[in-house]
């Protein structure tokens, strides 16, 4: 299975790496799309090397190609899973915002898409997250998570955490058989 690999801002982006690698293993063909503050926590050339296939991160890397990636990508994916999911991506995607690849692969994707935030909880459990969260689920969207409780980044107790990547793949390879 194509899979279109969203990672964003925060700081379970690391987590990354092992689903990357994990989805390699079970044999699915990855590929990375990341943020510009996914950035600030992982490097794309981490992904790179672990999906074995170039990591888009700004519409500027599509410079070499008369064909936009980024619409090549939605049209072959078969899965968007965009994992860790940050505040500020769910607000473009509910939106229908396009200021970067991500947001516009998932605007154009016509693809499942499985969602798995990971944030503050107080962001999370915020109306206008919530919001954005009832509206890309009306618009087809499957959530994973976050988890209900954890100590998070912050030094905070709560929901917000990345769920396990174990039930990420889990998640994936339930899409995969349907």
């Amino acid at each position: 299975m194509k899979i279109v690999l969203g990672v964003t801002g925060s700081i379970a982006a690391y987590k990354a790496a092992d689903l990357v690698s994990q989805l390699v293993k079970k044999g699915h063909d990855v590929h990375c799309v990341m943020t510009q503050t996914a950035t600030e926590f992982l490097t794309p050339l981490t992904l790179q090397v672990l999906s074995r296939n170039p990591v888009l991160v700004s519409l500027e890397d599509e410079k070499q190609s008369w064909k936009p990636g980024h619409i090549e990508l939605a049209d072959s994916a078969d899965l968007l899973l965009v994992a860790p999911l940050s505040a500020d991506t769910l607000g473009n995607f509910a939106n229908g915002l396009a200021p970067d690849p991500l947001s516009s692969i998932y605007l154009a994707t016509k693809s499942p898409v499985i969602l798995a935030p990971a944030m503050n909880g107080k962001m999370w459990q915020h109306p206008a997250t919530q919001r954005n969260a009832a509206q890309v689920t009306e618009d087809g969207c499957q959530f994973i998570g976050p988890s209900e409780s954890g100590m998070l980044a912050c030094g905070y107790e709560g929901a917000g955490r990345l769920v396990p990547v174990e039930e990420i793949l889990e998640a994936v390879e339930s899409q995969s058989a349907s």
